[in-house]
């Protein structure tokens, strides 16, 4: 299981790549740790990946597909969220980006993201 948060601004999502994937970018988040919800797994990754909190979280989505990087099946649970710190790449983020899915990073964005993710934003009204 793996929480994720989508942030978008402007139209245009919020995604990070990892130091050990560059080339492919996804949403940030993680795994929780033992008894921790949802919400506080994404207000830990957040902090120590992109140095911000996120607020405002609102259930978008289940999404199941296979990982980009592990090429397992995987079952990501998705928060729409607002921040209000600029987000800077830490710990194990490569770097970040914003993209509207059909711009230079849409071919690096993971499965997940573009074939799951940005349509139920897309229909949500977010993007």
């Amino acid at each position: 299981m793996v929480v994720a948060a989508a942030i978008v601004e402007a139209g245009c999502l919020l995604v990070v790549s990892k130091k050990d994937a560059p080339g492919v970018f996804y949403l940030p988040g993680g795994k929780p740790e033992a008894d921790e919800t949802a919400e506080q797994t994404l207000i830990r990754e957040l902090g120590e990946e992109l140095g911000v909190v996120p607020t405002d979280l609102v259930l978008l989505g289940l999404v199941e597909e296979i990982a980009a990087i592990e090429r397992v099946p995987m079952r990501m649970t998705v928060f729409t969220a607002r921040i209000g710190q600029e987000p800077r790449p830490a710990a194990e983020v490569a770097a970040l980006g914003w993209t509207n899915g059909a711009d230079g990073l849409a071919p690096l964005l993971a499965p997940a993201v573009s074939g799951h993710v940005i349509p139920l934003l897309r229909r949500a009204g977010r993007m």
